[in-house]
C-alpha cells in the first residue's frame, strides 16, 4: 500500500504509517471493502483511495486546530500528548470502513469487530498499558463516531466524522448514489471541483469548497454541514461554498 502522510515530527506515526502500509490483511481488507461497495452496491469508492484522503484530511484538521490552542480530548483527559491524538485519527481514519467488508448496513458497527484486533496489533510496538487500551478506546470511539448522526464525545472523533465528508471532489461523494444515474446525488457530487482546508480567521479551520455548479450545494448542504453539525468541531469550524464562472456567481458561508 500506499499511504502517504506529513508525519512531520511525530516518529510514533511515522512508525505506525510504516505497519499500515506493510499490512498485507489490511490492503487486502480495502480490497474487499471496495468490491462490496463499488461492484455489488453500485456505491462510490470505499478503498485505498478515500483511507488515504481521510487520513489526511483527518491530520490536517487536527494540526490546524492545536496550533489554535484546541485541546484534544486524549490529551484532556487522559494525560496524553497533541502528537498521540494525530495517532488516534489517521488509525480511525484508516480503520473506520473496515466493517463494510461485512455489509454496508451498519458498518461502522460492524468495523469495530474488525478494528479493534488490528488496532491493538498495530499500536502494541509503539504503547504500553494502560495507554495501549487507552488509544484502542479512542480509535473505537472514532471509527463508531463517523455515522452523522451518532454523538461524537471527543475531539478526535468530530475530525474523522468531518475527515470522512470531505472526500466528495468531482463524483467521490460521501452519499451513496447508483453508479451511473442521472439525480440531485449525481448531478451534485459532479459539480464540486475542489476541497481545501484552510486556517481560518474568526475559527481556527475554514473549509472551502469550490463549484462547477450550484447544484454543489446540495452536497455541501447534505453532507459535509450535517456532518458538521453532529461533531465535536461546529465551534471551530466554517464552510465556505465558492462557485464562480462566466454566467454563476455564489459565495455561501456556513457557520454553525
Amino acid at each position: 500500500m500506499n499511504i502517504h502522510i506529513p508525519t512531520r515530527h511525530n516518529h510514533k506515526l511515522r512508525m505506525l504509517m510504516e505497519a499500515i502500509n506493510g499490512d498485507q490483511e489490511l490492503a487486502q481488507l480495502y480490497v474487499c471493502t471496495n468490491i462490496n461497495a463499488v461492484d455489488r452496491s453500485g456505491l462510490n469508492d470505499h478503498g485505498e483511495i478515500h483511507i488515504r484522503i481521510v487520513a489526511n484530511a483527518a491530520l490536517r484538521l487536527m494540526r490546524i486546530l492545536v496550533d489554535a490552542g484546541v485541546t484534544p480530548s486524549i490529551v484532556r483527559d487522559h494525560g496524553l500528548e497533541p502528537a498521540d491524538a494525530e495517532l488516534v485519527v489517521v488509525l480511525a481514519a484508516c480503520l473506520h470502513d473496515v466493517g463494510m467488508v461485512v455489509h454496508r448496513q451498519d458498518h461502522e458497527m460492524l468495523s469495530l469487530v474488525i478494528a479493534y484486533p488490528k488496532a491493538r496489533q498495530l499500536l502494541a510496538t509503539l504503547y504500553e498499558e494502560p495507554q495501549l487500551t487507552t488509544m484502542v478506546s479512542e480509535v473505537l470511539h472514532a471509527i463508531i463516531a463517523h455515522n452523522w448522526e451518532q454523538e461524537c464525545l471527543t475531539l478526535e472523533a468530530g475530525v474523522v466524522k468531518v475527515a470522512d465528508a470531505l472526500d466528495m471532489t468531482q463524483g467521490r461523494s460521501r452519499i451513496p448514489f447508483e453508479a451511473g444515474a442521472v439525480n440531485i446525488h449525481s448531478v451534485s457530487a459532479q459539480s464540486i471541483e475542489q476541497v481545501r482546508i484552510e486556517r481560518g480567521d474568526e475559527r481556527p479551520v475554514r473549509i472551502v469548497v469550490d463549484l462547477s455548479g450550484t447544484a454543489g450545494i446540495f452536497q455541501v448542504d447534505e453532507l459535509l454541514q450535517r456532518k458538521l453539525q453532529h461533531s465535536t468541531l461546529a465551534p471551530h469550524v466554517e464552510i465556505v461554498a465558492r462557485l464562480e464562472s462566466t454566467t454563476e456567481h455564489l459565495s455561501k458561508v456556513y457557520k454553525l
